[in-house]
């Protein structure tokens, strides 16, 4: 009698368990969580870099508020190894990149920062940025060229902002910079229509109303 019902349960287990695959395979359930767990794997080393990114770029504004040198230094080293991280995870975010030139630039590291910001801007990475974003590293880049003091910089420098504010043509400060480029180029017209181009974007811009007095504009 119980190995009679013993059969019975498990006959009746079996045909709840042939109507259960049936329901799923009918309504495609283990294709749809299969395609979903891949999806999620595939992007969980994305959404990993993305928290070594957001905590880097948290480190690197303490650093740069930091009250003393030496705190400064260490939160910018962190940073940098969080840059590092989100580069590994993701190398073709270019967001990451851009973080460990910035990271590099604060400890003076300038060449370093410049082949950071360089592969940010490479065709390998740049197509993660929107145009805006594009222009602030290209001015960026610009910056860290000046600061480097090399001969025969001015030019390319020149072509990045020029670059940059095509892309971000509400960048005051690329306007400014290169108008800064085109006086130390002695290009005084050229100097002018940059820093009025400012002034469209901001009226009251004290560096650029001073720069206009400089060169005489009425």
């Amino acid at each position: 009698m119980m190995s009679q019902m013993v059969k019975d349960l498990f006959l009746q287990a079996g045909l709840i368990l042939v109507v259960v695959v049936a329901f799923l395979a009918i309504h495609n359930i283990p294709q749809k969580l299969l395609a979903n767990l891949r999806f999620r794997f595939r992007n969980k080393p994305k959404a990993q870099a993305k928290r070594h990114f957001v905590l880097g770029a948290q480190l690197l504004a303490q650093a740069r508020s930091a009250a003393s040198p030496s705190s400064a230094s260490s939160l910018s080293k962190q940073a940098l190894d969080e840059a590092e991280k989100a580069i590994s995870l993701d190398p073709k975010d270019a967001a990451a990149h851009i973080l460990k030139a910035l990271a590099l630039d604060s400890q003076g590291y300038k060449t370093s920062a410049l082949d950071a910001i360089d592969v940010a801007l490479s065709p390998f990475a740049a197509k993660s940025l929107t145009e805006e974003e594009r222009g602030d590293a290209l001015v960026k880049r610009a910056e860290i060229r000046l600061s480097m003091n090399r001969r025969g910089q001015v030019d390319s420098v020149i072509a990045d902002l020029t670059r940059a504010v095509e892309l971000s043509p509400e960048n005051v400060k690329a306007f400014c910079t290169l108008g800064e480029c085109y006086e130390g180029k002695k290009m005084t017209e050229e100097a002018r229509t940059a820093y009025e181009a400012a002034l469209k974007v901001q009226p009251r811009l004290k560096v650029a109303r001073d720069a206009l007095d400089r060169l005489g504009s009425s």
